[in-house]
């Protein structure tokens, strides 16, 4: 019950400040983090993040459907809050997860819906299988960082995902098969 998707970080190409052509950006390590949910036999909703993971934004203001991210981080930077459930999840039954399986998001599409709203279409690859999946994304707000004195972004979106898509639909339908998925990114200017 995990995913990302890295998921997730397509969030930043919606809005930042005014540039003629795309403009790199870098995913803020420290302020980005993809957040999972899941319904457990009923009793409780089981949570998990993945942080800490880097990407690149490509992002062009006079025509935001232009722009891009790509995302890619190791499926074994998973936090559960309980070292048991986290190698439970890393073990065959899940992810069989070795240093190197790693789970990564690409944009293929972005359809601007609003002022600061974007539907991006991306592959997800997952557990060893793709699948195409739609971030519904929102500009939290773009500008000058106040500490950082340079140009600064942060995004917002949502998806979910079936477990069973990628192979890790185990104990589906008591844990549930849908994953909710809450991805929060910060991106800054590249040097």
């Amino acid at each position: 019950m995990k995913f990302l998707a890295p998921a997730a970080l397509a969030l930043a190409t919606l809005a930042a400040p005014a540039f003629a052509a795309p403009e790199a950006y870098k995913l803020d390590a420290s302020h980005s983090q993809i957040v999972f949910t899941y319904n457990h036999l009923g009793f409780s909703t089981g949570t998990g993040m993945f942080s800490g993971f880097e990407g690149e934004i490509l992002f062009d203001q006079e025509d935001p459907a232009a722009s891009s991210v790509t995302v890619s981080f190791p499926v074994t930077t998973m936090l559960t809050g309980w070292e048991g459930r986290f190698e439970h999840f890393m073990s065959p039954d899940f992810f069989g997860a070795t240093e190197d399986k790693t789970v990564s998001f690409t944009s293929t599409g972005i359809e601007v819906t609003g002022d600061n709203t974007a539907l991006i279409t991306g592959d997800l690859l997952l557990n060893g299988v793709t699948k195409e999946v739609v971030l519904d994304a929102k500009l939290n707000q773009a500008g000058m960082h106040p500490m950082e004195n340079k140009e600064w972004a942060g995004f917002d979106a949502t998806v979910t995902l079936l477990r069973s898509d990628y192979n890790l639909g185990l104990f589906a339908p008591y844990v549930s098969d849908e994953v909710e998925v809450m991805i929060s990114v910060e991106a800054m200017k590249a040097e």
